[in-house]
């Protein structure tokens, strides 16, 4: 009976937890979108197409170059699930799967591209939902493990410079980043010191990488960011200071994840308005901006269209395959 009573007391507690989140969501949200809105009302929008206009081919083709690097980068992710998990699918199928659901992530949000769409096509593949589950891990430790390292290291340091009227403020801003860098350094420590190697999380076992995976994982996140970081430094003005554009971009991608927008559209373009509007002038953030939008999500979006279709069709032909060798 005591069991019983406890069970009902947390469905009310539970509730009240989920509808405050999504409260919360919302007030995040239209704190966005409101903020937005008055930094954009002033944007001269013909600069904004005449710098557009002014991009050089060869400025569009070094963001395209970036943007392939990136996404190969991130698709490695996999390949240290590959490694991890010791599945037998051959390296390049690995990337093709993790490149489009990579682009259908950005565009479309995590539950599609990051879980619907990889456990879809791993399982077409012949891969168990059990080993998917640990590349999924993997990937998503290297892409926040990476996050960490650089934010902790852009905000413990002090590189960002903030408005004066930021609540948080630089020390604020400065602990938060000890904290992760904490964070980090700690999951580092139990990869290599851990004597207990397994652990069960709703009902998936997952086992602690070794260290040296960890460290790839580390260095493979780091390293997708930065060269996020680094297409949107390339459509900006000269003479910025890129670990400050990193580190707006580390920020408004937490903002994006708090509101669950897909590709944090909206919350991107404020959160830089309103930490580098002092520096650059808005027309030319927004350039920048809707260029990083269209070199970084859709161009691989068209791509990883038709490269799904085209794995779709070959999971297809194994299914019948299968199919006609059990009859």
């Amino acid at each position: 009976m005591k069991k019983a009573t406890r069970t009902d007391n947390s469905r009310p507690r539970r509730r009240w937890l989920k509808w405050l989140k999504r409260i919360a969501t919302l007030a995040f949200f239209v704190l966005v979108a409101v903020l937005l809105f008055s930094l954009a009302r002033n944007v001269d929008w013909h600069e904004v197409i005449e710098t557009l206009r002014g991009y050089s081919p060869l400025m569009l083709v070094a963001g395209v170059g970036i943007t392939a690097v990136s996404y190969l980068v991130f698709s490695s992710y996999d390949l240290l699930g590959k490694k991890y998990t010791g599945h037998g699918l051959s390296t390049g199928r690995v990337l093709l799967v993790a490149f489009v659901c990579y682009a259908f992530n950005l565009n479309l949000g995590a539950w599609v591209g990051g879980l619907a769409m990889r456990y879809r096509l791993y399982t077409r593949l012949g891969l168990g939902v059990g080993i998917v589950t640990r590349i999924l891990s993997i990937s998503l430790i290297a892409n926040w493990l990476g996050y960490m390292i650089l934010a902790g290291a852009i905000f413990s340091f002090r590189l960002l410079e903030l408005p004066q009227n930021w609540e948080i403020g630089a020390t604020g801003l400065q602990f938060i980043g000890f904290g992760l860098l904490a964070v980090a350094f700690a999951y580092l420590t139990a990869c290599r010191f851990s004597k207990r190697r397994v652990w069960h999380i709703r009902g998936h076992e997952i086992v602690l990488p070794p260290l040296r995976l960890a460290l790839m994982q580390a260095a493979l996140g780091a390293a997708n960011w930065s060269l996020m970081a680094a297409l949107i430094y390339l459509l900006l003005p000269q003479g910025l200071f890129f670990p400050s554009i990193l580190g707006i971009l580390l920020i408004s991608s937490i903002a994006g994840v708090i509101t669950h927008i897909p590709g944090g559209l909206g919350v991107l373009e404020a959160v830089f308005l309103a930490l580098l509007q002092h520096h650059v002038a808005p027309s030319l953030i927004l350039a920048a901006l809707i260029g990083y939008r269209a070199l970084y999500f859709l161009l691989p979006l068209t791509v990883a269209f038709l490269v799904y279709l085209v794995l779709e069709r070959r999971g297809r032909k194994r299914k019948r395959a299968q199919a006609r060798q059990e009859g």
